[in-house]
């Protein structure tokens, strides 16, 4: 009993030195009114043209919110869940109206392993049901480790889907090597095929879906509404989260260069940079685990026109991040303290909305 006390007081006192590491200013203009009550981790949503939700549960359940009624749907893939994995991101084609796909990333246990590994699937909704489900593209080898699946998944101005994928536990294998899944963005046509320009398309027993590699964890993607680029954030070890513009063929280090170090506080390696590799556009140290990612691009918010907001799993609030010149010049915590921040998206309606952990999608809005 001792050695227990002793362990939740030194556990409370941990907490809250690292919650005091973090000095962002928290916004207090703003508040949130609760949309989606009563969901356990909302790892991704989107809105469907009648401005209803489909909600994928990390589970391995899909929900459909319409006017204040929940409706599971059926169909939905099995997941491996374990640990980070289970059902991940949902994104609608952007041509949605005309050919109904909707894609999703989940961890599979599909595969001759024991395990599981990131898989990206499309399928059409029907009566509450997924129908023509098709998965388009699968990692291997499977492992039975719980971390690092990634998922986001955007399509760009092209039409090309991007997704990305973790390296699963494996930092010394994966990222570094073109041969293996893992630690990658990829891109890949609408219906599975493989671009023909792809970066590494002639590269002898590569993975030619790969579009990026080096990454280490990528839990946020987002077109940036002005310049077109690809954004995306990742996690790193203990420091050294990371915000990244994607680039074609580029190595974004893991885990060479990094700013952050072992959990225990071990040296990775001593270099932030290398010739050859992509340094990030912005950092975090302490980390913030960062999940979910959006930019505002309505008049909604007067003067944020434009910012980047980032969840925090790690201090449970949303990171308004003011740019300028490409770089992130100011920070302040929105919705402090309400929860893990999971999903970010801009509504059909200029406002965001955001996935909490424990408690569901809130519509973020400014105090009367």
């Amino acid at each position: 009993m001792k050695f227990l006390l002793q362990s939740i007081i030194i556990s409370g006192l941990l907490s809250f030195i690292a919650c005091a590491q973090d000095k962002n200013p928290v916004n207090t203009q703003h508040s949130y009114e609760l949309v989606v009550p009563e969901l356990i981790n909302p790892w991704g949503f989107v809105f469907l043209p009648d401005e209803s939700m489909l909600i994928n549960e990390k589970e391995g359940r899909i929900i459909h919110f319409k006017d204040g009624a929940k409706t599971e749907i059926n169909g939905v893939p099995k997941v491996y869940n374990r640990g980070q994995g289970g059902l991940l991101d949902i994104k609608l084609h952007p041509k949605y109206k005309d050919n109904g796909w909707i894609y999703l990333t989940f961890s599979s246990s599909e595969g001759e392993k024991k395990g599981g590994h990131t898989a990206l699937m499309r399928a059409k909704l029907q009566n509450n049901m997924l129908v023509e489900s098709e998965v388009l593209y699968k990692a291997t080898p499977n492992t039975t480790k719980g971390q690092h699946f990634g998922s986001r998944i955007v399509f760009d101005d092209n039409g090309y889907l991007f997704f990305t994928i973790g390296e699963r536990g494996n930092r010394d294998v994966n990222p570094q090597d073109l041969m293996r899944d893992g630690g990658k963005v990829y891109r890949l046509n609408d219906d599975g095929s493989i671009p023909k320009d792809n970066p590494f398309m002639n590269i002898e027993n590569s993975k030619t879906a790969i579009y990026s590699y080096g990454h280490r964890n990528p839990q946020g993607m987002v077109i940036h509404p002005l310049t077109r680029e690809i954004w995306s954030h990742e996690h790193g070890p203990k420091g050294g989260d990371e915000i990244n513009i994607i680039k074609s063929g580029k190595n974004y280090g893991w885990p060479v260069i990094t700013y952050g170090v072992n959990y225990i506080g071990t040296e990775i390696t001593d270099k932030t940079s290398k010739p050859g590799m992509e340094e990030p556009l912005h950092y975090w140290t302490p980390s913030i685990a960062p999940s979910g990612m959006e930019f505002i691009s309505s008049d909604r918010y007067k003067g944020w026109e434009n910012n980047l907001l980032v969840g925090s799993l790690k201090f449970q609030y949303l990171d308004n991040c003011y740019i300028k010149d490409g770089k992130v010049i100011k920070e302040e915590r929105l919705l402090d303290g309400l929860g893990r921040v999971r999903s970010i998206n801009q509504g059909p309606d200029g406002f965001i909305y955001v996935g909490i952990e424990n408690l569901g999608i809130v519509k973020l809005i400014k105090n009367k």
